[in-house]
């Protein structure tokens, strides 16, 4: 099991990077590889390559604002969220895939 995650907020400045940790924290407390890419206000940060969507579980992506290149998850499971759902309830939404998809 592999999760990658896309976070952007509409600032682009700290709920981005908030939403970013709390999900990756999430993943490494139930001991499952975690890729988070940040869409902020200095641009694309930590992107996510063809080689880590090989094996991809699933993507959580906020939905706040449009996800640029979003068309590069086409054919895996996607979980849209608010970004401030990631942030507060990371492990909730971690779990639940993990219970869907593991």
């Amino acid at each position: 099991m592999k999760i990658l995650a896309v976070t952007a907020c509409p600032s682009g400045v700290a709920h981005t990077y908030m939403a970013a940790e709390a999900i990756d924290d999430a993943c490494k407390r139930v001991g499952i590889p975690c890729k988070v890419e940040t869409q902020g206000s200095i641009g694309i940060e930590n992107e996510i390559t063809p080689a880590d969507l090989e094996g991809a579980t699933a993507v959580i992506l906020t939905n706040d604002m449009p996800i640029k290149h979003v068309d590069r998850f086409e054919g895996i499971p996607k979980v849209k969220v608010g970004v401030g759902a990631a942030i507060k309830q990371a492990d909730a939404i971690v779990t639940k895939i993990v219970e869907k998809l593991g």
